[in-house]
């Protein structure tokens, strides 16, 4: 009878009985599916777009199986093609629709709209609905792009409902070729990602989605209790045995350092000695070795040179990456240009030479 139980335990299987393994498996899919969901909400929130990137592609495939059919999982779904666009939006050459006019922050918009019935705040609702008709137009018009601009109100004037006097605002500011115009800086794209976030966050505390999260952050917890007791026991036990070894020592004079019959499983199986060669190297070979060290040492250091040297190139990536992120943002901005494998932390030290060299504002 133990034996038995033993090798149900060891199977590791579990009893399905008076319940089906599609039902099963679709509240597990569901779970998986909410995981991710606030994983990449996470990413969202702390600009990890890489990861973002990574995640998307795999929750995109879970979000087709059919035991997710639910509202609630089509609007999770729904939010998550969003902010994949919105991640886009400064970028015109990426496309989502068929239509290649249609820009990342267009196709958000439209989107967006499909979202209404998830937002509980009609005015954070409209709040973002005008901020991507804004950044659509102020996006085009700083990567030079009048006309662009120009469809990107018609478009919005045909498939998304907004105020009359927003898109005859709009529209000046675009005949007038002002692309740091005041209206378009109070609407800016950080603003949008802001408000986003607000919303996010509203959803997130409505729908929680966070059971797994929760499972598992408890058993890492557990797990590092554990760790923290077990380290515990063994600083006790290391005392004890130094005490115990100390008592040892007053009563004997005689200790063994080592056992006398070796039993480490790393120690050799021959008798043999081991035997090291060691050849004799001439004066000419030591001058060549130093000679070709002396070469290594040089192109390494030409090499490390030009890398760390900044052009005014790049001086110039650097600039049009916070005039069009702003300071901080080094992570987006090395997403736009090529900076030669430098790290975000380069381009603020890179910054603050400028700005001490009154280079930059």
């Amino acid at each position: 009878m133990e034996e038995e139980e033993d090798k149900e335990t060891l199977s590791g299987e579990v009893s399905l009985e008076n319940v089906s393994f599609s039902q099963v498996s679709a509240v597990a899919t569901g779970w998986m599916f909410d995981f991710m969901f606030v994983s990449l909400c996470r990413h969202f929130k702390e600009e990890k777009y890489e990861d973002f990137n990574e995640l998307i592609s795999t929750l995109q495939v879970v979000s087709k199986t059919p035991s997710l059919k639910r509202t609630i999982y089509q609007e999770k779904t729904l939010i998550c093609a969003f902010l994949s666009r919105l991640i886009h939006g400064e970028h015109l050459d990426v496309q989502f629709e068929e239509d290649e006019s249609v820009t990342p922050l267009m196709s958000a918009a439209q989107v967006w709209s499909s979202l209404k019935g998830a937002v509980a705040d009609d005015s954070l609702f409209d709040n973002i609905t005008v901020l991507l008709l804004v950044q659509s137009v102020a996006v085009c018009l700083k990567e030079g792009q009048r006309s662009s601009a120009s469809s990107a109100l018609k478009w919005f004037e045909n498939n998304i409902e907004c105020p009359q006097k927003l898109r005859d605002k709009l529209s000046k500011i675009v005949d007038q070729k002002d692309t740091y115009h005041p209206f378009l800086m109070s609407f800016s794209f950080s603003r949008l990602l802001e408000t986003v976030q607000i919303f996010l966050d509203a959803f997130l505390e409505k729908n929680p989605s966070d059971y797994l999260l929760k499972a598992a952050t408890e058993t890492v917890q557990s797990s590092n209790r554990r760790e923290e007791l077990e380290d515990s026991e063994l600083q006790k036990s290391s005392s004890t045995e130094t005490t115990n070894g100390s008592h040892q020592k007053k009563k004997s004079t005689k200790r063994k350092l080592l056992p006398t019959k070796i039993t480490d499983m790393w120690s050799p199986k021959s008798t043999k000695r081991l035997s090291v060669s060691v050849k004799r190297i001439t004066p000419v070979e030591i001058s060549r070795m130093k000679r070709n060290e002396s070469v290594n040492n040089t192109s390494a250091n030409k090499k490390r040179k030009s890398r760390e040297k900044w052009t005014a190139e790049l001086d110039k990536y650097l600039k049009d990456g916070v005039k069009r992120h702003g300071v901080g943002k080094w992570s987006r901005i090395l997403m736009d240009y090529d900076f030669d494998g430098r790290t975000g932390t380069m381009l603020k030290d890179r910054w603050r030479i400028l700005l001490k060299a009154h280079e930059v504002e």
